[in-house]
């Protein structure tokens, strides 16, 4: 499916693939998508394994027998809560990533806005190849740790470069909500789910007309409201 998109539809290559924890935690995937030069930014479980951004492989001693011994990281990887625990609400910034509709006494603007940072990794899973010196390649951890939370609530792996902006990030990881959103909206308000006949034909017909009035919806939300002549 990403193949065709990227090589039939003609999407271009630098929009990063969002998706979650689902694909995420498939080492297998996140390496397609880098062997094709895709950037992503991935939801992931806080038990993936991974090493400190600043972990630097150690050659071990040879003895003189045997097979030389390659580098290797000392000790054991820790994982993502642990890390992101170690380095501390000192390290916490507040990001508003887009206009929400809920208000509240202590945020009547409707922002949503939570606490974010972003920390380099080196992921250690036994699937993940190493480079020739036995390093292991660097990726941008992005945590949220919400106010009043005792510990960080959501984690996400990007190979985007390492200068990104941390709102940029928060925007990239969040936008994945608005696709539940409109595929709900889809559902539910413009009936994509009410088609009750037999053939592919009025199927297509069915599905193509709920995706323009979706696509009106989309203009609608878009587009600043015009007030109406008094």
């Amino acid at each position: 499916m990403i193949d065709q998109m990227y090589d039939e539809w003609g999407v271009g290559t630098d929009l990063p693939v969002v998706f979650d924890s689902g694909y995420g935690d498939c080492t297998a995937f996140r390496l397609g998508l880098e062997d094709r030069g895709l950037s992503y930014v991935a939801a992931v479980s806080d038990d993936l394994s991974a090493y400190p951004g600043d972990a630097v492989p150690e050659l071990p001693e040879y003895s003189g027998k045997g097979r030389p011994p390659r580098p290797r990281y000392p000790g054991k990887p820790s994982n993502l809560r642990n890390l992101a625990l170690a380095a501390g609400r000192a390290n916490l910034r507040r990001v508003t990533w887009r206009q929400g509709t809920r208000k509240t006494s202590g945020n009547p603007g409707a922002k949503m806005r939570s606490r974010f940072m972003a920390l380099p990794v080196l992921l250690a899973n036994k699937d993940i190849p190493r480079n020739p010196d036995g390093s292991l390649p660097a990726r941008l951890l992005l945590v949220e740790w919400p106010a009043g939370e005792s510990e960080p609530t959501d984690y996400w792996i990007t190979n985007l470069p390492a200068e990104t902006p941390l709102r940029e990030l928060v925007r990239l990881a969040k936008i994945r909500w608005r696709i539940e959103h409109d595929y709900r909206e889809l559902n539910t308000g413009l009936g994509l789910k009410h088609f009750e006949g037999r053939s592919f034909f009025g199927w297509h017909r069915h599905v193509t007309l709920a995706a323009l009035a979706q696509a009106f919806c989309t203009e609608l939300r878009l587009d600043p409201k015009v007030p109406a002549p008094a």
